[in-house]
């Protein structure tokens, strides 16, 4: 602990890279609505109308999209965007329209992964659960997404941070047999 007072501090936007900072920050202002407050060569920041914290893009020429689902070896995403939208479909198809592209897998009902024109992942989704409330998950439906997570051999964070077994701290982690949520 430091004993340092904490200063104050605000988060002013999360910021993007990209091919063309100009270019992505267009395809967001397109898509919420929100004003460019700032822009300069390779610098952009947009604000939502009410306030609050905004979006950054800046122009990084060796960026390289994340994969989506990673498996081993891929680009993995450091953070994506989600976006609380009360229509999902009607969402997603201003989304499309606007130049983002929907995402092959799927991973809930009520959530739609897309990619925006530079490759970042950003979900849209329905909060219809009353607030206070955790949201209804079936086992049988986390038995499922860990059979389709397990199939198409995603990366963990464990694997992501330490890819082979014996750079783990105290060497490779005991295998535990693997839940058969067929039967």
């Amino acid at each position: 602990m430091s004993s340092t007072p904490r200063p104050s501090l605000t988060l002013s936007s999360t910021v993007l890279d990209a091919p063309d900072a100009a270019e992505l920050a267009d395809f967001y202002r397109r898509l919420l609505g929100w004003e460019t407050v700032q822009e300069e060569p390779g610098w952009v920041k947009l604000l939502p109308p009410g306030g609050g914290s905004g979006l950054g893009f800046q122009t990084a020429k060796p960026y390289a999209p994340p994969v989506w689902p990673a498996a081993p070896g891929d680009q993995l995403m450091m953070l994506h965007l989600d976006f609380e939208v009360t229509d999902l479909e009607a969402g997603v198809a201003h989304a499309v329209a606007e130049g983002a592209t929907p995402a092959e897998f799927q991973p809930q009902h009520d959530v739609r992964v897309l990619f925006d024109p530079a490759g970042h992942p950003f979900c849209l989704f329905v909060d219809d659960q009353v607030r206070g409330e955790p949201p209804a998950i079936s086992p049988e439906w986390v038995a499922e997404q860990t059979r389709e997570i397990a199939e198409q051999d995603r990366v963990t964070i464990q694997d992501a941070v330490a890819p082979d077994p014996a750079d783990r701290p105290g060497g490779p982690a005991p295998r535990q047999a693997e839940p058969d949520a067929r039967t």
